[in-house]
């Protein structure tokens, strides 16, 4: 067992936050600082979804995990909080049937297949090895079946039988699988198939699989509702989901384990606790109970040692900015969207955020424009910038006003 430090603790987007506060409980929001323009090469914009910055400073919670394979995010800031192996490729196993669910979301989201449409059962299907969710052949089975068939029971010839049915061969559907891997931007993932099973060009990175979670979760949250199903009767067969989490009361709402003699006993889990989720990937583990065991530490020392803090609300007010020549003297600006921040508990104080104006604010304005970013800064962590907006429009002043504030202005310069 490796001794792992805690890692990335930069801010990012949040993309959900459903608290009733919206703040940790104690928190002050940080005091505003001012700059009066932007630093050139600063970095603007949130990181992609689960690659923020790595900070290795002493003091950070630790974690000690016997996972060959592991990596922890908060969906809400896109922090990392725990990298083991994180971009090595591993065997995937049937944690990879979330890009095949993935792919046939998108085939319902395009209109090309409906829940309630029957798909053939072919004897190739029917004879499909490992898990099953035993589909009759011959015989048809609805999508909305063979999607809880494959994620509940991680079905395999419920996999073979979407890919036929939705794509005409396995093979084509393999091929969409690794198209859409590249789109959502998975750099260390290749599909040999579509169940998992052992193939040497099959393979996911335990980052592209969080990636690749983030996305199932954001993109079909109407479907993403059938991961944490507990169990699911098919053909009088009644078989219970291998997610140890979804049995005990942790907030866990999926995604998907897997296990092969390759592989070992792997899980994409997610749980979502006082509107704060967490996302990980453990894998490499030697047995279905150090799954569940490993899996609940993990859980539990993610919501224990971390918390988030926003940082700034979506259209609410942060600073009120200089405008030149504008018929009003000041604009009110904003952030686009809520900005939270992931930071070991206790220390939020040490949060330093300031607004960086893009120069001299000159009217007009328009409501939406972008007029600077708020810079967030915490301890060693890569500091990141978010763009700044005006939440109002300013107008220009007419050609006499505009005269009198320059020759004001020149006065004012000449005094001082």
């Amino acid at each position: 067992m490796s001794l792992m430090k805690s890692v990335c603790l930069a801010a990012a987007v949040a993309l959900v936050w459903t608290a009733s506060t919206g703040v940790a409980p104690g928190w002050a929001a940080p005091k505003l600082e001012k700059a009066k323009s932007a630093t050139k090469g600063k970095r603007h914009g949130a990181p992609a979804l689960g690659t923020g910055p790595s900070v290795g400073t002493d003091g950070l919670p630790t974690f000690d995990t016997a996972a060959r394979f592991a990596l922890v995010v908060d969906y809400n800031s896109g922090a990392v909080l725990l990298d083991k192996n994180a971009d090595q490729r591993m065997p995937t196993a049937s944690m990879s049937k979330i890009m095949t669910a993935y792919q046939v979301y998108l085939y319902l989201k395009a209109g090309k297949a409906k829940l309630d449409d029957e798909l053939p059962v072919s004897e190739d299907a029917w004879r499909t090895g490992g898990s099953k969710m035993f589909v009759p052949y011959p015989g048809q089975v609805k999508v909305s079946d063979l999607l809880r068939g494959m994620i509940v029971q991680s079905g395999n010839d419920a996999c073979v039988v979407l890919a036929e049915g939705l794509a005409g061969s396995t093979t084509a559907f393999v091929a969409q699988m690794n198209e859409t891997a590249q789109k959502l931007g998975l750099t260390n993932s290749h599909f040999a198939d579509v169940d998992g099973l052992p193939d040497p060009d099959h393979y996911m990175s335990p980052r592209d699989l969080v990636t690749l979670s983030e996305h199932l979760i954001t993109d079909f949250p109407q479907f993403y509702k059938i991961e944490s199903e507990k169990d699911f009767t098919f053909n009088g067969i009644k078989q219970g989901n291998r997610n140890p989490l979804l049995y005990k009361d942790l907030g866990a709402d999926g995604i998907k384990t897997g296990h092969t003699d390759e592989a070992g006993y792997g899980l994409v889990g997610s749980a979502i606790r006082n509107g704060r989720r967490i996302i990980f990937v453990i894998s490499g583990l030697p047995s279905g109970k150090a799954r569940a065991q490993e899996s609940e530490r993990v859980l539990d020392w993610a919501y224990r040692a971390f918390e988030d803090v926003i940082v700034a609300h979506k259209g609410v007010s942060i600073d009120n900015a200089p405008v030149w020549l504008g018929d009003k003297e000041t604009v009110s600006v904003a952030t686009e969207r809520d900005v939270a921040m992931t930071v070991p508990r206790g220390v939020h104080k040490n949060l330093k955020v300031k607004a960086i104006y893009d120069g001299q604010i000159k009217a007009p304005v328009t409501a939406g424009q972008k007029v600077g970013v708020l810079h967030v800064e915490f301890g060693d962590a890569a500091p990141v910038d978010y763009p700044l907006v005006a939440t109002a429009s300013v107008t220009k002043l007419g050609p006499v006003a505009r005269a009198a504030a320059s020759i004001a202005g020149y006065i004012w310069e000449q005094k001082h």
